[in-house]
């Protein structure tokens, strides 16, 4: 369960933008609404869908995790460069270019005939959505101005319901069985949507001129980000299934370094006036370093939860896609609720907001809790309210979040800051999803029964509360409230 929320560009920036009201923007939003909406859908629609994927092509537990994090990995690297080529190249036109390769690989995807296909392909849609995604947000600035508010007043609902929709959505798909594609219609309905995407954008997209001229990626950096991330996230997915051999600890103790020379290469970047892909200033304000820890602690509980919750609902109780997506729909409703209420709620609370949202989940993790340790095995309905609870509270987190986060930025560190946030939001969702679904699965096999699975749940449910807490704590350090103009 992934989101972007990306923070509207400051008001000194909107500012800058043209005055004249440009036409059709409301048909350009229509587009690249359609453009976010299968970033979201797709990096959480398998969760619900992955148990009916392995019955189909095989696999193992770490087969099922990497469904998810291989797209989320190939999106938070990706990211760092993306936004770097709407500048080059003009972001309409990188827009197209990400649509055209997503859908090609979502064809792929329905297409796999062995999960090693499958897998490769889920890590070539997350490449083209960070391709995608960040011309999205640039675009809306281009079209609305200092209009950009009335856009993000339709935008932050929808996208805060389609990050929840997707297990939804998986369910009642591959239950339906459409012309018998079973599993594989998740990812052939990006089709439609995707190109209708594209032949509404091509129409009414400002094309634009690079906004850049002689800027050079810096790939290298790209490189080893990738490369460090892997080496921390490969061992985590694989190494418990396979007895946590020598190579899996060296692995992660090397991806310590790796990370460490990025950052080294950034700062060398910088100070050579080379162009980088992370603005390492941003990291002596103490509030947005909080930040970073926030979204790195709240991302990884969230997603990694909701993989667990899907896989214990199938796996463990034996419910079917659409049985497991309904018991789960509390949870998209209360998501819609929450993202609803933090709009009116924000201003006057600032990031007591986020305070408040987190004590609402903790409430319903702490029933949940309480549910996973009885005896009897839950009904579909006997989770709904405690998800439903869990959801409002998640909701009202979503949407101002980022703009709290860079509450005490400079102006012109606000949009690198926003890619860094949203590089490491994927890269948490990732992490959650390799820390928490090895620790479901090292308490419960495929094929063990219900009584298992209940105690893993519960399990993955205390962990989640613990690093809820966390991110309370760590909410005290952010900024009080959000940046003027977000």
């Amino acid at each position: 369960m992934t989101v972007i929320v990306e923070t509207p560009t400051p008001a000194a920036a909107a500012d800058a933008a043209p005055a004249r009201t440009f036409p059709h923007r409301w048909l350009g939003l229509t587009a690249i609404l359609a453009a976010t909406l299968l970033n979201l859908l797709d990096a959480s629609i398998v969760n619900v869908a992955a148990p009916a994927i392995r019955g189909d092509l095989g696999g193992t537990a770490a087969t099922l995790q990497w469904l998810s994090a291989g797209y989320t990995l190939a999106l938070a690297v990706g990211l760092l460069t993306g936004g770097r080529l709407g500048d080059m190249f003009g972001r309409k036109r990188v827009l197209m270019v990400g649509l055209v390769g997503f859908l090609a690989a979502s064809l792929a995807c329905g297409a796999a005939g062995t999960i090693e296909l499958l897998l490769a392909a889920r890590v070539v849609q997350g490449v083209f959505a960070a391709i995608m995604v960040p011309q999205c947000f640039g675009l809306i600035r281009d079209m609305f101005g200092r209009d950009m508010g009335k856009a993000y007043a339709l935008f932050g609902p929808a996208i805060g319901l389609a990050t929840i929709a997707g297990p939804v959505l998986a369910g009642v798909l591959v239950d339906a069985d459409l012309l018998g594609t079973g599993w594989r219609s998740i990812f052939l309905i990006n089709l439609p949507l995707g190109l209708a995407s594209i032949a509404l954008g091509a129409k009414v997209l400002p094309a634009g001129a690079p906004a850049v001229k002689g800027l050079k990626l810096d790939l290298g950096g790209a490189l080893i980000a990738g490369a460090g991330m892997c080496l921390l996230l490969v061992p985590l997915v694989e190494g418990r299934e396979l007895g946590w051999p020598a190579w899996s600890i060296a692995t992660l103790v090397a991806s310590v370094p790796v990370l460490g020379l990025f950052a080294w290469t950034q700062a060398r970047r910088a100070r050579s006036g080379r162009t980088a892909l992370v603005e390492l200033s941003v990291f002596k304000k103490r509030s947005y370093t909080s930040g970073i820890a926030f979204v790195v602690v709240f991302f990884g509980a969230v997603t990694g939860f909701s993989l667990a919750v899907g896989l214990f609902l199938q796996l463990g109780l034996g419910f079917g896609p659409l049985q497991a997506s309904l018991a789960m729909a509390a949870w998209a409703v209360g998501a819609f609720v929450g993202s609803g209420s933090s709009a009116a709620l924000a201003p006057k609370l600032g990031r007591g907001v986020l305070h408040l949202g987190l004590a609402t989940m903790t409430i319903g993790l702490v029933v949940l809790w309480f549910q996973f340790g009885t005896s009897a095995a839950p009904g579909t309905w006997a989770l709904s309210p405690a998800l439903g609870v869990f959801g409002i509270g998640m909701g009202m987190i979503f949407v101002p979040l980022f703009g709290i986060i860079t509450g005490e930025l400079e102006d012109h560190e606000v949009g690198s800051a926003s890619g860094l946030l949203e590089s490491f939001q994927q890269g948490a969702s990732a992490l959650g999803v390799a820390g928490l679904g090895t620790v479901f699965f090292s308490q419960f096999a495929i094929g063990s029964g219900a009584a298992e699975s209940m105690g893993a749940a519960q399990t993955v449910t205390g962990l989640t509360v613990l690093l809820t807490l966390v991110a309370f704590l760590v909410a005290f350090g952010l900024p009080k409230q959000a940046k003027a103009g977000h």
